[in-house]
């Protein structure tokens, strides 16, 4: 009896575990100095210190980071939640970008939502 509660606790906390965050929404604006500031929605389980979404990025479309926001605290009691970033420096003529979401312990999700640049 023992040994099954224990596999059904154990299959009820693994997929809140294995799912990784995701990039619901992003809104990027260019600003008057050239740089631009990226709004973003994520959706991730956070469960605490040991489980939640800790940062998301701005990437070329080759990969390249173009800039970070670390996330410093859990969200549990707010999901979705929107963060934003300035000053990302964007190269000229780059129509499109990507924002990837990492999340402690699993790191970043390698999905990724594509953003085109107006």
């Amino acid at each position: 009896m023992l040994k099954k509660l224990c596999l059904s606790l154990v299959l009820m906390v693994t997929p809140a575990l294995a799912e990784p965050p995701v990039v619901d929404h992003v809104s990027a604006q260019r600003l008057s100095n050239g740089t631009w500031r990226f709004d973003v929605t994520i959706s991730h389980p956070d469960t605490g210190w040991d489980h939640y979404a800790d940062a998301w990025r701005v990437l070329d479309m080759q990969g390249n980071q173009l800039g970070i926001r670390e996330l410093a605290h859990p969200h549990v009691q707010e999901q979705p939640f929107t963060r934003s970033l300035s000053g990302v420096r964007v190269p000229e003529g780059t129509t499109e970008v990507q924002v990837q979401a990492r999340d402690k312990p699993g790191g970043w999700n390698p999905n990724t939502k594509t953003v085109r640049l107006r």
